[in-house]
């Protein structure tokens, strides 16, 4: 199967994830989450670094909070703070 046609499914599946409820979101999501940098290294081995660039942008755009919050909590973060909440009586 082509690489395109296999960004194509990734896509889609992608679309139909966001399309359901948020507490059925986190299991499909998750897989996709775990798919996209084989399916970018594929992009990239079969056209080169431009149109990887351009997948890895879409792809961090689509997933900016949970890349967001996995990074901060690698690097030792509370869950609040990977999460962007603070502790009451503090701004």
């Amino acid at each position: 199967m082509s690489v395109l046609v296999l960004g194509c499914l990734w896509v889609v599946a992608a679309t139909i994830v966001a399309l359901l409820p948020m507490r059925y979101q986190f299991i499909p999501g998750f897989a996709l989450l775990l798919a996209a940098p084989v399916l970018l290294w594929m992009v990239g081995r079969e056209w080169g670094w431009l149109p990887l660039l351009l997948a890895l942008a879409a792809f961090i755009s689509m997933f900016r909070k949970p890349l967001r919050y996995l990074t901060l909590r690698a690097l030792g973060r509370s869950r609040d703070q990977a999460m962007g909440r603070t502790p009451e009586g503090t701004p």
